[in-house]
């Protein structure tokens, strides 16, 4: 089942952050570690990826460096210190949200 890009919104950035939280990786592999990690549910387009991390980037979150592999230029995104910390907060506000919903959908008896 793939999931609207839409229904991300608000959440895609912290996302894309934890997908770089074990190291380095090009746009594809970002893209696929959301993929797999979600069951293929956020199976986004890559219309939908790439202006997002160019997005982080600005923002000073993550950084990207050019290589080329294969004969084939390619762009490899790691997250800064800043993305580090943003994801630490992301992380917390989600657990906090998370928490509060759950508590309304599945009350307590």
């Amino acid at each position: 089942m793939k999931t609207d890009a839409q229904a991300l919104k608000g959440h895609l950035d912290m996302l894309l952050l934890a997908s770089l939280e074990d190291g380095p990786r090009h746009g594809y592999a970002v893209k696929e570690a959301l993929r797999q990690g979600s069951g293929a549910r956020f199976d986004l387009p890559t219309g939908t990826i790439y202006p997002a991390l160019r997005r982080l980037e600005a923002a000073g979150l993550v950084k990207g460096t050019w290589s080329v592999t294969g004969g084939r230029r390619r762009r490899t995104y790691e997250l800064t210190t800043a993305g580090r910390r943003r994801l630490a907060g992301d992380r917390a506000a989600w657990r906090g949200f998370a928490s509060a919903v759950t508590a309304i959908l599945e009350p307590a008896p």
